[in-house]
Order: structure tokens, then sequence, then C-alpha cells
């Protein structure tokens, strides 16, 4: 615990100010966007599939519109009607660049110009079978000719989306929903931002693998809820992953006023990680088990089973229900960590609450509630309205 709180107060002032920042100014289209202005691109099944100059041009697939996107220098946007939209394995031919991101977004509320409404959903199911939970086949792709099992004929890194950022968009379907494992394309900075989206998966719902912090430009997850829905193994609702021999000072990523759901683990260390570090500001963490310590108790909110100490995560004003804070894998080692704000946690009865949180006793309605994706209405994202309990 003493390294712990000695460990906050060398980078607390750094967290502060990276908490404050904000790079929409990287994102073409948002306010304060000073960076290249590069193509447009549309994706429309009510195109005519030609060059996605436009809607009446629009691809009618979105890995045809990436597929489009020029070059590395940033800027481009990839706009898309809400439909549903069956492609799994998502890829694109180039990053963006410093300052000029590129943008993948969902016109939610017709407001970009496909006149619909409603979510953008990418389902990388199998269009016959259903939900293709199979290794390696994600909305996101990734792959490793190492994995015994599962869509491994080939190496691929997702490193190519360095620096692009998604908006409005629904990934569901398959093993992991809005995920990137950068695979042989680790130890490299990389950086994605990801606001008001759903990701659903079998493992992961969401989270990025093996990166190095890029300073002052982590990965961002903002508004977004994912959920997971294995148990077993380096699964949850987000997964983490670093790849720096001792700590940074710094989050490889900021989940910021996020909701995570998983029957085991909200957030979960991969495996193959080395150090990771993640900050979570005014985020809602809900593990559904329960169980008695004789049967099959969770091995944790917040979980690094392999090495604890791989994990350092820094907390923020947030929410968390399950059968415990911590989950160590029963080794003796201890999570990292720092709290800010007034964080909170219900658990079983028996487990004990970590110093700098605060232990709920009595049933978080709220907190609960907010326990299903949320739905698109009259182009507005329905999020649940979740107030802080009562002290």
């Amino acid at each position: 615990m003493l390294r712990s709180a000695l460990l906050a107060l060398v980078i607390s002032p750094c967290l502060a100010s990276l908490a404050q920042a904000d790079v929409a100014s990287h994102i073409p289209g948002q306010a304060g966007y000073t960076g290249r202005t590069g193509v447009t691109l549309h994706v429309s099944k009510r195109g005519d599939n030609s060059d996605g100059s436009s809607w009446e041009k629009a691809f009618h697939s979105i890995q045809a519109a990436l597929n489009a996107v020029p070059d590395q220098q940033g800027g481009h946007r990839v706009i898309v009607r809400p439909d549903h939209y069956l492609e799994p394995n998502l890829e694109v031919p180039h990053p963006g660049a410093a300052g000029s991101y590129n943008q993948l977004i969902g016109d939610i509320d017709g407001k970009l110009g496909s006149g619909a409404t409603g979510w953008v959903i990418i389902d990388a199911g199998d269009p016959e079978q259903g939900f293709k939970s199979w290794d390696w086949w994600s909305n996101i792709r990734a792959s490793s000719k190492d994995w015994p099992v599962g869509n491994n004929a080939t190496n691929f890194s997702s490193i190519s989306w360095d620096r692009w950022a998604l908006k409005n968009l629904y990934g569901t379907g398959s093993d992991a929903g809005l995920f990137w494992d950068l695979t042989h394309g680790s130890d490299q900075e990389f950086t994605v931002q990801v606001e008001d989206c759903v990701g659903i998966g079998r493992a992961f719902g969401g989270g990025v693998c093996y990166p190095i912090v890029r300073k002052n430009e982590p990965s961002l997850f903002r508004r977004c809820y994912f959920m997971a829905l294995d148990w077993g193994g380096d699964t949850g609702a987000v997964l983490i992953g670093g790849s720096e021999t001792s700590m940074p000072e710094i989050p490889h990523a900021v989940f910021e006023d996020c909701t995570l759901v998983h029957p085991d683990n909200a957030v979960q260390v991969s495996f193959a990680s080395q150090h990771v570090r993640a900050k979570f500001i005014n985020c809602r963490m809900i593990v559904l088990n329960f169980s008695q310590p004789q049967i099959s108790p969770s091995t944790g909110i917040i979980c690094s089973e392999k090495q604890p100490s791989l994990l350092h995560v820094d907390l923020q004003d947030c929410q968390l229900a399950g059968y415990k804070v911590f989950g160590t894998g029963g080794l003796p080692e201890e999570i990292s960590y720092s709290t800010t704000g007034r964080n909170v946690a219900y658990v079983q009865f028996e487990q004990s609450i970590p110093q700098g949180i605060e232990r709920l006793g009595t049933w978080p309605t709220e907190l609960f509630s907010s326990m299903a994706p949320p739905q698109v209405k009259d182009g507005v994202i329905q999020w649940p309205v979740i107030t802080m309990p009562a002290d």
C-alpha cells in the first residue's frame, strides 16, 4: 500500500493535466480542429458503390471506404449511414498523423447528410450461423500465426489504426468488439480515440494491447459501453496490455465516462502483457458474479492474474460492483493504484475494500440500471443518467 501511495504522489500532477487534456482538436470535423483536411468518403447501401465521394456514389461497405483512404498524411473522414453492416476484421491501409487523425464516424443523427438516424452496427458474426466466437475473428483485424487455433493463417497487427478516431459505432458479433491488438507490431507508440461507441465481444468488448506510451497522447475511450460474454482466461469488458519493462508515469489508455460489464472482470490485463497503466474517470464497472467463495468466486472487478505488479490503475470518481475489487490470481503481490475524487464499491459482504475506496452497503440501483447497452432514439444516444450514491 505504501508503494501505491508514493507512486500516486509522484505522478498525480502529470495525471491531473492529462485528464484535463482534450484531443478533439486532432479530429477532423470537430471544434478546434486545425489539422490537415483530407478526403471524405461515404458508406451507404443506397449509393452506387462507385468512388464514395458523395452519398449518391457511396461505397456499400465500410471496408471499401477504408481501402480508399489515399495516404498517411491524416485528416481523412469515412462517414457511414446508419444500417447493419456484416463486416468482420476491419483494417486500414494508412494511419493518421500527429494533429491530423483519420475518423470513422456513424451519422447517427443524419446531420452529416445520410438522412437516416440510428446506430451504425458493425457485425462480425456469421451471416448464416450467428455469433462467431472464433479466436482472432473480431471487428478490428489482428491475428498471429503463433496462436494454435482460430483465424491464425497470417500475422496481422492493428498498428495501422494508429491515430484513428471512431465515433457513433456499435461493434459486435465476434470474439472482440472495438479492440486493438498490435501482435507483431507491438513495442511501438500507438493511439486510438473512441467516443460514443458500443463494443460487445466474447472475450473483450474493447481495449488496446501492447503499445508503448505516447507521451501526452494516450488512447482515449470516452462515453463508451463495453461488454464481454465469456469468463475463461484473460477475458474482460476491456483488455489492456503494455510493452514497457517498467511502469510508465502516464497511462497507455484513459477511459472516461464508460460503462464496463462482464461476468468476471470489468478490467483485465492480458496474460502476455508487460507493464501497463490505465486511468478511469467517472466509469461504471459491473461484474455479475457474486458467487460464494466455496463455489465459483469471481477473480476481481479489476484483475491482473499473471503478475499483479504489472498493473497500475488510476481511479477517479468511479463506481464499481462485483465480488471483490482487485483480483491477483491468488498471488501475494498487489495491484498498484491511486484514487482521486470519490470512488465507491459494492462487493460481496466477506470481501475487504482497498484503502481510498468507499464501501457501499446498500444495493446501487442506478448503477445496475446502466447494465444494458444504450439505444439511439431520434438520432440521440440514450445514455442513462447515473449519479454517485449519497454518502
